[in-house]
């Protein structure tokens, strides 16, 4: 398989502070890879250089075959951003929301590709409504909607369902699915660890700046420590695997 994002010995520092120190993993095209971590731990930070936002200090990133550092402009050109908090124009309404976005994206025919999407996310009811009038789970889809014009090889999901109701946030879930169904590479950070045990095919847990466990669910649940009840086994939730990591790298 492809490999969509190729990260080695990753450092980021601010001031006297290290975020990041010597991160490395990879992920491949077509799959959903979350990052997982606590607050601070450096989640976004790495989704900012690898989306080119920031600047590492050192080591290497790669983003579908392009150095994020050497060539930002082709790295921007094939990614799209959704960050934690929804960027969309609430006086506007989603149809013109999305026009816009194809517009600057140079598209030929702006208002097919804002249809094409709203019929996409199930928004052509409310195409022509002010976004201002739209819940919290509409305006999450619509600014996914958003992030998908263009049709990028890989879209960063940065907590996309931070303050969502369990409803919304099932709805952002079957999307995320959707999108690596059909050959996007989605990188999430997520603060639910349900969210990543649903989701993910890869999980990559962040911790004092670097990487601690990467692997799937299945690989990851072989770290947990073995049950002393013999009667009765249980498969450890992901919440349960994150915190005995956490918890052993922290004893040492």
């Amino acid at each position: 398989m492809q490999t969509g994002i190729q990260v080695k010995g990753l450092q980021k520092s601010y001031k006297q502070l290290d975020v990041l120190k010597g991160v490395e993993f990879e992920v491949q095209h077509g799959s959903i890879f979350a990052l997982l971590g606590a607050n601070g731990a450096g989640k976004t930070t790495i989704v900012k250089i690898l989306s080119t936002l920031l600047q590492p200090d050192s080591g290497t990133a790669v983003v579908n075959g392009f150095d994020v550092t050497s060539q930002p402009k082709h790295v921007r050109q094939s990614i799209s951003l959704t960050g934690q908090f929804t960027a969309v124009d609430e006086v506007l309404t989603g149809r013109e929301n999305l026009v816009m976005m194809s517009r600057l994206r140079h598209l030929k025919n702006p208002r097919q590709a804002a249809d094409t999407l709203l019929h996409r996310f199930g928004l052509t009811e409310a195409a022509n409504r002010r976004v201002a009038t739209y819940s919290g789970g509409m305006r999450r889809k619509l600014d996914i909607a958003m992030s998908l014009v263009g049709t990028p090889k890989l879209i960063f999901l940065d907590e996309p369902t931070t303050g969502l109701d369990p409803e919304a946030r099932i709805e952002v879930w079957k999307m995320v699915k959707e999108l690596a169904d059909s050959g996007t590479t989605v990188f999430l950070t997520t603060q639910y660890l349900e969210e990543a045990e649903q989701l993910a095919h890869r999980i990559a847990i962040l911790h004092d700046g670097r990487i601690i466990a990467n692997g799937t669910l299945a690989e990851l649940r072989k770290l947990f420590p073995p049950a002393k009840v013999e009667y009765v086994q249980k498969q450890p939730t992901l919440e349960e695997v994150f915190l005995a990591i956490v918890g052993t790298k922290e004893a040492n």
